[in-house]
C-alpha cells in the first residue's frame, strides 16, 4: 500500500480518481511532460488517461510500488514514485518525479527528490537508490547532484538520446580502527 509521506512543505499521498485531470495535464505539458515521454513527440492524451487508470487497476491493486500525487498546501503540483527499474541495464530501485511548471524554482524538486531518496533508504532498506534522467534535463540533474547522487554511467537510447544513470548510496557509518 502506498503510504502518505510528508516533507517540510509537501504531502505525497496516493492518487484519487479526481486527480486524473491534473495528472494528464502534467504529462501532456510540453515543458514538464517531455521528460516523461518516450521519444521526441508528446503521446496522445488518451495514453496518459490509460496510464492513470493503470495506477489503480495494476499498481495499487497489486501493491507493486508506491506512486504518489504531490501536493503543496493541498494543491496538486506533481507526481512521484519509487520502483524497481524497468531498464534491463539497471538492477535496483529508481525514483521518478515531475512537477508542474508553475511550481518550478521554489525548491520543491530538491525537497521531493530528498524525500523519495530517504524513503528508499530508510523505509525500503535500499543501500542504493537510482535515478535515470535524460541527459538534457539539466534541472533534474542539478537537483540530484545537489543531494548527493553521483553519475554512474550514460546509456545511449534507440532514439539517439542519452539517459544518465545517477546513484545515491547510504553513507557508511563504519569507522576503521
Amino acid at each position: 500500500m502506498t503510504p502518505e509521506l510528508r516533507t517540510e512543505r509537501l504531502t505525497l499521498s496516493p492518487y484519487v480518481r479526481s486527480d486524473e485531470g491534473d495528472f494528464v495535464a502534467l504529462f501532456q505539458n510540453t515543458e514538464s511532460g517531455r521528460w516523461f515521454w518516450e521519444g521526441p513527440e508528446r503521446p496522445p492524451a488518451a495514453q496518459d488517461h490509460a496510464l492513470f487508470g493503470r495506477i489503480f487497476s495494476l499498481i495499487y491493486a497489486e501493491d507493486r510500488f508506491p506512486v504518489w500525487a504531490v501536493r503543496h498546501e493541498g494543491r496538486y503540483i506533481g507526481h512521484a514514485e519509487i520502483k524497481p527499474s524497468p531498464e534491463s541495464w539497471l538492477h535496483g530501485h529508481e525514483i521518478v518525479y515531475g512537477l508542474t511548471v508553475s511550481s518550478w524554482g521554489q525548491g520543491f524538486g530538491t525537497e521531493l527528490a530528498t524525500g523519495l531518496t530517504t524513503y528508499g533508504h530508510e523505509q525500503l532498506g535500499l543501500t542504493e537508490v537510482h535515478a535515470t534522467v535524460n541527459a538534457e534535463n539539466a534541472r533534474s540533474l542539478k537537483v540530484l547532484e545537489r543531494i548527493g547522487y553521483l553519475h554512474a554511467k550514460d546509456v545511449r537510447e534507440q532514439d539517439g538520446s542519452t539517459t544518465r544513470l545517477l546513484t545515491h548510496r547510504v553513507a557508511s557509518n563504519t569507522t576503521r580502527t
